[in-house]
């Protein structure tokens, strides 16, 4: 089929007014001007999408779907371990229809809101592959795992982990690996989980330096989490060798394959560190202020070359308004971010909703960008009056897409009469 817009903004490639992207199977076999693009041999559909901007369906590089009926639960938390323990005691209390259920709601909003691919936790592997079934998005799930005892051998957490992997097969969806976070994992599954990874080509990810406590357990031996860690028997001797950054490069995960979630607390030389071990970290706003974090090192982390990208996060973690319902959406993450860093332009932040989200998922080339090659996933968005601050205007989106397509198959069809 021929998609014909207004606007057509690659992403990759300066945008084109009246311009057409060619579909052919799952894929984009060409983009350009609409007078360009003639119609093949055969048939094809060719869609009028009218006065819309046609850009690359957006990438969230981080979240945790199975949360998003947790919204508005919690209170904002004095310390970031009372909310482990809280989030920790409300997961033991469901069952799996209950995260089923809430894993399907939160990828129904993700489709909605123009994401098309999505870097999802999946602290209830069970689940899948039922829920890549249920829905049209283009899933990365990292099969969570959690060790900070002992008590079960580190080999047989990952080797139950990569067993469930092995048994997971989709055309569209595919698995990668998390151990948690440097706190809740002992030092042989983060070097297991490495080694795994990068001998099946898995992406990884694990969330980093996420809070000031876990920044000072691992830097000083300190602090509320250091203590409560302590009292629950974890072993403490992987702490006071350097900031949770530096622990990770120790245990060999700090590779171009790892997607640091937050790193919201970073020593001085870890920008440095992360840029050249070719890490990309993810930045979640909502959740970044639910948590009231200290400023987000951006600027940091840019100038030393780190891809950093976008992602919602969950639900559980995100400020609910009194009587105002939350939803998992890139575009409030974006302006969210814009909002508290204004020197960002427009376009810079739309690209780390997409081209660096996919990067930073293994999907660079294949997805985040409108390009000969990569997978046929873009939206629609109706914005008559956009022109000429494309990028201002699709920060400002709010509501359904008008269109969404995922893998050349619409997940939103456009709005009928449109096909010539």
């Amino acid at each position: 089929m021929i998609l014909r817009a207004r606007v057509v903004l690659p992403g990759s490639s300066p945008l084109i007014h009246n311009g057409a992207v060619r579909i052919s199977g799952d894929r984009i076999a060409e983009v350009g001007r609409w007078r360009d693009l003639r119609p093949g041999v055969k048939r094809e559909e060719i869609f009028d999408l009218g006065e819309v901007v046609l850009l690359p369906g957006l990438v969230n590089a981080h979240c945790h779907l199975d949360y998003t009926h947790m919204a508005g639960q919690f209170l904002t938390p004095k310390v970031f371990t009372d909310w482990l323990k809280i989030i920790t005691t409300t997961k033991g209390g469901w069952d799996d229809a209950e995260y089923a259920t809430s894993w399907s709601a939160g990828a129904r909003m993700l489709v909605r809101t123009g994401t098309t691919t999505v870097g999802d936790i999946e602290a209830m592997a069970q689940l899948l592959p039922k829920m890549w079934r249920q829905t049209p998005l283009r899933v990365i799930s990292f099969l969570e795992m959690i060790g900070i005892t002992g008590r079960r051998s580190p080999r047989v957490i990952l080797q139950e982990t990569l067993a469930h992997a092995n048994r997971l097969k989709h055309p569209r969806c595919r698995v990668g690996l998390s151990p948690h976070a440097p706190y809740s994992t002992l030092p042989e599954l983060l070097q297991l989980s490495a080694q795994a990874a990068r001998k099946r080509r898995w992406a990884v990810c694990t969330h980093l330096s996420e809070s000031a406590l876990e920044f000072d357990m691992f830097t000083h031996e300190r602090g509320e989490m250091y203590d409560w860690l302590k009292r629950s028997g974890r072993d403490m001797t992987d702490c006071g060798q350097g900031s949770p950054a530096q622990h990770l490069d120790r245990c060999g995960l700090l590779k171009p394959n790892l997607l640091a979630a937050h790193a919201n607390y970073l020593a001085p030389k870890d920008p440095g560190l992360l840029a050249n071990r070719g890490v990309s970290v993810v930045h979640c706003p909502r959740s970044h202020a639910y948590f009231r974090h200290g400023p987000f090192p951006l600027r940091r982390l840019l100038r030393a070359g780190v891809n950093v990208c976008l992602g919602t996060d969950s639900l559980a973690s995100v400020y609910q308004p009194r009587r105002r319902p939350v939803e998992l959406s890139m575009f409030e993450e974006m302006r969210s971010l814009a909002q508290r860093e204004p020197w960002l332009s427009a376009r810079r932040i739309l690209h780390m909703a997409t081209g660096a989200g996919a990067q930073g998922l293994g999907l660079r080339g294949q997805v985040g960008e409108l390009a000969p090659g990569a997978f046929a996933d873009l939206i629609a968005l109706p914005l008559e009056n956009a022109y000429p601050k494309i990028h201002e205007s699709i920060l400002a989106f709010q509501g359904q897409v008008a269109a969404s397509m995922i893998s050349g198959r619409w997940a939103i069809p456009p709005s009928p009469g449109k096909e010539l």
